[in-house]
C-alpha cells in the first residue's frame, strides 16, 4: 500500500510541477481605454464589431465542454445611463438571477462605487439541469461607466476549476481601465464646451429684415467678434428662450403665448439634427411667453416667463421639470415699483453664475437684478451698467469663461452683443446683431474627476442555506449570529445579517441530521451574497478540520486546533451511532514515505485527543496519504498551506 501511496505521490508531484500558470498577453481595446491580460496558451477570438465581444478560449484543441473567457461592451439603455449601478438594484437582480437556476450556489456576490465607475463582482455554480451532476462554474464582473456597461466573465465545467479556474481568475482580475479619456455617454459627466449660442432675432433676405427668432449663431467665447455660424430655421418655432445643456446641445421652447404645457425641443449643433423631447413645461399664463433660458453648475435647464412670474428647472438626466418659483422674486426688492409699472419694460431674461446667483437684465435701460437662486432673496440694488445706449430692448445675458479662466459677462442689447465689466460697472460693444437670447454653460463645466466616495461603515450578508450535495434550500436550519436568537428563514432558505464594517462576528448554523456549521464572519463594507451549506450526515460525506495544526515536521497538535476539534468531539458525542475515518495529508515537500508517516502519525494525534475525550477507538478509524492527494497547487507556499490537512470521512450513520 505504501509502495502505491509512493509512486502516486511522485507522479502527482510531477503533474503539479506543470502545472504553473502560463505567461501573460495584454489584450486592449483599439483606443487603449481598458485591458486585460490573457494566458498565452489560451485562444483569442473577436466577435463582430457590431457586438463588441471578445472571447478567450482555454481548451479550443479539446472535446470537452469550452472553458472561456467573454469580454463584452454594450450601450446602457438611455435610462439607465444616470443610475448608479450600487444604488440601482443591480446586485439584487443578478443574485435573482442565480437562484432561478438549477441547483446553484453564491459563492459570492459584491459591488463598490470607486467614483469614476462601479462594480459588481460574482462567483457561483449551478447545474446545468436539475437531472444533471454536471455543475458549471462562473466568475464574473459587471462594470458600469459613462453610460457603458462592460462584463467579463469566466465560465468552465466545475471539474475543469484545477485545471483553469486560477488561470481564469486571473483573467478576470486583471481587467482595468487606463488613464486614457474615456468619452462618457453620461449627461452629468459631460465637459461643457467654449461655444456659446444666440438666437437671431431676424434676418436680412433681398435687401430687407425679416423677423426670424428661428435661427441660431454660434460663437467662440475666446473670439465672439468672428463672425458666427450660422444655423439657419433649424428651431420648429420662432423662439426667445434657449439653453445650453452639457451634452454641449441647445434647448428651446415656443415663444408663442399658447398657455398649455410645451415640449422641449432639442437642437444638436454637431450634427445640426433636432428633435422633441419628452419634457413638458406647464402652463406659462394668459399672455406670458417663455422668455429666457438658463444653465446651473448641475447642467440643470432653467426656462422663466417674460412676467418672471414662473422659473421652471428640467433635469435632463432624468427628464424631471420642477417649478422653482410661482411668484417674482424681485417683488420683494425696495427699487421694484422703478421697474414694474404699467408699460415697464420685462426683467425675465437672465443667466446663471457659478455661485447660483440670478442675473436679470432690465430690457429697458439693460439695468442689471440679482437673485439668490437658493434663498429667492433679491438684492436690494439695481445696477446701473455705463457705455450702453440709452435705447431700450436688452434681451439677455450669459456668464461664460474665457481662456484664462476670467469670467465674462455678455449683454445682448437692441442692436449689439456687449460685455460688462461687474466690477467697473461699464460695458463696451463686441459685435452687431440682435439677438433674442444667449445661451452657453462653460462657466460651470472645466472638466473635473470624481471623488472616490467613502466606504460604508455598515455591511451586509444575505444569503440561503443549502444542502451540500443537493444544493436545495433547508428553511428550517437554525441560524445563531452574534450569541442571539435565530435569524428567521425564509421559506426558501434565505437570511439577512447585518453588522458593522471591519468587524468579527460568530455564527453558527445548525440543523439535526447535518454538520453544524460553527465559524466567524468579518463583516467587509456594503452588501453581500453569500451562500451556507450544510453537510448531511451522511456515509462518505467528508469534511476538513479547519486550523488543525501540528508543530513543523511533527505530529504535535498546536493549541490552534483545539476549537475544530472540540467541534468535531461535540458531533460525535451528539451522535452516538456516528463513525469516522481520519484522513491525513501532507504537502509534497520532502521524501515521499515520510510524508506518509507523518500524515499517518498526525492522525493517530487527532485520534488520541478524540479518545482521551471519551470517544471509543473503534468508533475511529485513520489513513495517512500523504501528499497523494493535494487540493490546490504545490507550487507557492500561499497554495501549499492548503494540502496540508487533516478531514474525517463519515463511515457509517445509525
Amino acid at each position: 500500500m505504501k509502495l502505491f501511496l509512493t509512486l502516486g505521490l511522485l507522479v502527482c508531484q510531477l503533474v503539479l510541477h506543470a502545472q504553473k500558470l502560463p505567461s501573460l498577453v495584454v489584450y486592449t481595446d483599439a483606443h487603449a481605454r481598458y485591458q486585460l491580460m490573457y494566458p498565452r496558451t489560451w485562444l483569442l477570438r473577436k466577435g463582430a464589431s457590431d457586438k463588441q465581444e471578445t472571447t478567450f478560449i482555454a481548451n479550443p484543441a479539446e472535446h470537452l465542454a469550452p472553458v472561456m473567457a467573454t469580454l463584452s461592451v454594450r450601450t446602457l439603455p438611455e435610462k439607465q445611463k444616470t443610475l448608479k449601478l450600487t444604488a440601482a438594484g443591480e446586485q439584487d437582480s443578478l443574485w435573482r438571477r442565480i437562484q432561478r437556476l438549477p441547483q446553484a450556489q453564491v459563492l459570492r456576490v459584491s459591488q463598490q462605487d470607486f467614483g469614476s465607475y462601479e462594480e459588481v463582482r460574482y462567483d457561483y455554480t449551478f447545474a446545468l439541469t436539475p437531472a444533471s451532476p454536471a455543475r458549471t462554474h462562473v466568475v464574473g464582473r459587471q462594470l458600469w461607466r459613462g453610460g457603458y456597461e462592460f462584463r467579463i466573465e469566466y465560465r468552465g465545467p466545475v471539474e475543469q476549476d484545477d485545471r483553469y479556474l486560477a488561470e481564469g481568475r486571473r483573467l478576470i482580475t486583471s481587467f482595468t481601465f487606463t488613464n486614457n479619456a474615456w468619452p462618457s455617454l453620461r449627461y452629468a459627466d459631460q465637459v461643457c464646451d467654449g461655444k456659446m449660442y444666440g438666437i437671431a432675432a431676424s434676418h436680412l433676405r433681398n435687401g430687407n429684415w425679416e423677423d426670424d427668432c428661428r435661427t441660431i449663431h454660434e460663437f467662440s467665447t475666446s473670439n465672439p467678434k468672428a463672425p458666427p455660424v450660422v444655423h439657419y430655421h433649424v428651431l420648429p418655432f420662432q423662439s426667445y428662450a434657449l439653453a445650453k445643456g452639457f451634452d454641449n446641445c441647445l434647448y428651446s421652447v415656443t415663444k408663442a403665448p399658447t398657455d398649455t404645457s410645451e415640449l422641449v425641443y432639442r437642437y444638436d449643433p454637431a450634427t445640426r439634427q433636432g428633435r422633441y423631447t419628452t419634457w413638458k413645461l406647464p402652463r406659462q399664463g394668459r399672455e406670458v411667453s417663455w422668455i429666457s433660458g438658463a444653465t446651473d453648475e448641475h447642467g440643470d435647464l432653467y426656462f422663466l416667463t417674460s412676467d418672471a412670474n414662473l422659473l421652471v428647472k428640467v433635469s435632463p438626466p432624468d427628464g424631471s421639470v420642477k417649478v422653482v418659483w410661482s411668484s417674482d422674486p424681485m417683488r420683494r426688492a425696495p427699487f421694484y415699483p422703478m421697474i414694474a409699472f404699467d408699460g415697464a419694460g420685462t426683467h425675465g431674461n437672465f443667466c446663471l453664475d457659478d455661485t447660483r446667483t440670478l442675473y436679470m437684465v432690465y430690457s429697458t435701460n439693460g439695468s442689471l437684478l440679482k437673485v439668490d437662486l437658493d434663498s429667492r432673496r433679491p438684492s436690494p440694488e439695481l445696477m446701473v451698467l455705463a457705455g450702453l445706449p440709452k435705447r431700450g430692448g436688452y434681451s439677455d445675458l450669459l456668464m461664460q469663461k474665457d481662456q484664462s479662466g476670467q469670467r465674462r459677462l455678455f449683454l445682448a442689447g437692441p442692436t449689439a452683443l456687449y460685455q460688462a465689466d461687474l466690477g467697473q460697472r461699464r460695458a463696451h460693444l463686441v459685435r452687431s446683431g440682435t439677438y433674442t437670447d444667449l445661451a452657453g454653460c462653460n462657466v460651470f463645466r472645466m472638466g473635473r474627476a470624481l471623488p472616490l466616495p467613502p466606504p460604508p461603515t455598515t455591511a451586509t450578508w444575505r444569503g440561503r442555506v443549502l444542502n451540500a450535495l443537493t444544493y436545495q434550500p433547508l428553511p428550517r436550519a437554525e441560524v445563531h449570529f452574534r450569541s442571539e436568537a435565530p435569524v428567521p428563514l425564509s421559506p426558501d432558505g434565505r437570511f439577512s445579517l447585518s453588522g458593522m464594517a471591519g468587524h468579527p462576528y460568530a455564527y453558527q448554523v445548525e440543523l439535526a441530521g447535518y454538520m453544524t456549521v460553527d465559524s466567524v464572519w468579518t463583516a467587509t463594507p456594503g452588501p453581500v451574497v453569500q451562500d451556507i451549506l450544510l453537510r448531511p450526515l451522511a456515509v462518505g460525506t467528508t469534511q476538513v478540520l479547519d486550523n488543525v495544526q501540528f508543530e513543523q515536521g511533527k505530529a504535535v497538535l498546536l493549541p490552534s486546533s483545539l476549537p475544530a476539534l472540540q467541534k468535531l468531539l461535540w458531533l460525535l458525542s451528539d451522535n452516538p451511532g456516528l463513525t469516522i475515518e481520519l484522513r491525513g495529508h501532507t504537502d509534497n515537500v520532502g521524501p515521499p514515505q515520510k510524508n506518509v508517516s507523518l500524515s499517518e502519525q498526525r492522525v493517530a494525534a487527532v485520534k488520541t485527543y478524540l479518545v482521551t475525550h471519551g470517544i471509543a477507538a473503534a468508533r475511529i478509524t485513520g489513513i495517512g496519504l500523504g501528499g497523494a492527494e493535494p487540493t490546490a497547487s504545490n507550487a507557492q507556499e500561499s497554495t501549499r498551506q492548503l494540502n496540508r490537512r487533516v478531514e474525517f470521512r463519515v463511515t457509517s450513520v445509525q
